[in-house]
């Protein structure tokens, strides 16, 4: 039996690097994943479409807790860097992966 295929908005990574763990991000990442839950936005509930994950080092090691989302968006990969992220900032920004809004501007570094 293949693996169970879920359909996805877009991607959320929290980096769990050392600075950043200094600065939250273990925490960040729990509140994140039980928010996602809660509001049924995970994208193994019904209707949801956010996935979550760890990650390492996203650049922004004097700047963490740093967040990054990965996601389809008009025929081209969308990515968001965010530095200093904090839980209201991380909600604000899973919403609108969930509902394909533009993503917050807030904190935000790198490519655009």
């Amino acid at each position: 039996m293949p693996p169970r295929y879920f359909k996805t908005n877009g991607h959320l990574l929290v980096c769990q690097g050392q600075n950043c763990q200094a600065r939250g991000s273990v925490l960040l990442h729990k509140a994140l994943w039980t928010h996602l839950e809660r509001q049924s936005l995970a994208y193994y509930k019904t209707g949801g479409t956010v996935r979550l994950t760890e990650s390492g080092c996203l650049g922004a090691c004097s700047f963490g807790p740093a967040l990054c989302v990965y996601r389809a968006a008009e025929g081209r990969l969308e990515e968001g860097w965010y530095a200093a992220v904090d839980f209201p900032l991380a909600t604000r920004i899973a919403q609108a992966v969930q509902d394909g809004a533009a993503l917050p501007t807030e904190r935000k570094y790198g490519p655009e």
